[in-house]
């Protein structure tokens, strides 16, 4: 899917955001009226570009989900770059968040965790939102040159809290800060990227959990394995895979062996899924997770067999009326998380009067809008929900006034807005 509806490189948005950082420089010392004039208009271009990529990513990530022979990678890709959040902090490269997500956490899906740990921590996306590029250790060269420039922890504490051990897990500040002090020197430069500058790195070891370590991105990447081969790590993933795929409140025994197989595989991400799929838990008849708005989204234009290359077709206006202002309104702002710790999994987050609202309305007028001709409601009911619709739900479809109305109330029912 990711190579039938490819999404812009990361790159090009660096690229980008050089242009519009040279462009602003020169606006704000420009005297002459006609060059400040032209210079925002360079500006205001490459911002209309940078919101036509962050557009271009919902159509594209909706039309894969649409059309994935393999719907479970599709669900993968959204669990793990939610596991791995990042959201907005620097003008122009937060509407690439698409492309990092294509970068860092889809070629990794099906490895092992420790590499996509990696993959993620150290883009330029991650570094950026949780603010590490400017991260200096207190003792750094650089510091004794910018006293004002300090160690920022934000890094150091997702990656403990949310990335690999989880909250509940037995580590201290220390470790915090001495984790903190062992990133600095990641960092990054407009219109390159990545780039690990030695001024910023912290002299000295760092000991995380009891272990010691030397700057440098080859430590950095040492401390991750060991961070990603953790038993609390085990731990924290086997639950979170289980809430979002199974159940909210998952039983105990399938996050156990999910957990068990994560370590005896050395964290090898497909063992763990064969896992988390054999367990007999993982396929109780009944639906027991909320359809967070994307994945509710995806699902109705895949039921309808809606094309996903004239989804990607589709012009700003009609974007942003048909998806993502729907999409917000449901109440999951596209790659505009509310912080690191991403999206909700409670069905109370979602099922709320708004959101209910939100999804109702959009059943009833956005498939017309999106895909032309309708099926038959008689039809689609059991192609939507597979025989799974309560008797009420398959009259109401079939005596509905109009096709638009059948299908809305399909969509709209509590039979689908659960998997």
């Amino acid at each position: 899917m990711a190579a039938a509806f490819p999404v812009s490189a990361y790159g090009e948005a660096i690229a980008r955001h050089k242009r519009f950082v040279d462009a602003t420089k020169e606006w704000r010392k420009a005297e002459d009226p006609v060059r400040r004039k032209a210079l925002d208009a360079e500006r205001k271009a490459l911002s209309g570009e940078s919101h036509e990529q962050y557009l271009d990513g919902l159509r594209r990530n909706i039309a894969r989900a649409m059309q994935a022979e393999f719907g479970f990678r599709e669900r993968l890709t959204r669990f793990w770059a939610d596991h791995f959040t990042v959201g907005r902090r620097a003008a122009i490269l937060s509407d690439a968040i698409s492309s990092y997500v294509d970068e860092a956490i889809r070629p990794n899906l099906a490895g092992d965790f420790a590499t996509l740990l990696k993959a993620a921590v150290t883009h330029v996306a991650m570094l950026l939102y949780l603010q590490q590029a400017s991260s200096a250790g207190p003792n750094s060269l650089y510091a004794t040159k910018r006293p004002d420039r300090g160690l920022n922890e934000n890094l150091a504490r997702e990656v403990l809290e949310l990335h690999t051990l989880g909250v509940e897990a037995d580590y201290s500040q220390s470790d915090v800060r001495q984790l903190a002090e062992l990133f600095t020197g990641m960092s990054f430069e407009p219109g390159e990227g990545f780039r690990f500058r030695r001024p910023f790195v912290e002299p000295g070891e760092e000991t995380v959990l009891g272990r010691s370590y030397e700057g440098g991105l080859a430590d950095i990447h040492a401390a991750l394995d060991d961070l990603a081969r953790h038993p609390a790590t085990a731990r924290h993933l086997a639950r979170k895979l289980a809430v979002h795929f199974v159940d909210d409140t998952p039983d105990p025994a399938l996050v156990d062996h999910v957990a068990a197989a994560y370590a005896a595989s050395g964290g090898d991400l497909t063992a763990t899924y064969a896992a988390l799929l054999e367990h007999p838990s993982a396929w109780a008849p009944e639906r027991r997770k909320v359809r967070q708005p994307f994945d509710f989204m995806a699902a109705a234009l895949r039921a309808l067999d809606a094309s996903g290359s004239d989804l990607v077709a589709l012009p700003r206006g009609k974007t942003h009326g048909q998806l993502l202002g729907p999409v917000a309104l449901m109440g999951q702002s596209w790659e505009r998380p509310g912080g690191p710790d991403g999206l909700p999994e409670e069905a109370a987050a979602w099922v709320t009067p708004q959101g209910m609202a939100a999804r109702i309305q959009w059943a009833m007028r956005a498939p017309q809008a999106l895909t032309g001709k309708l099926p038959d409601p008689r039809v689609f009911v059991e192609t939507a929900l597979g025989g799974t619709a309560s008797a009420d739900l398959t009259f109401a479809a079939g005596a509905a006034a109009t096709r638009a109305e059948g299908i809305g109330l399909v969509l709209a029912s509590p039979e689908f807005q659960r998997r």
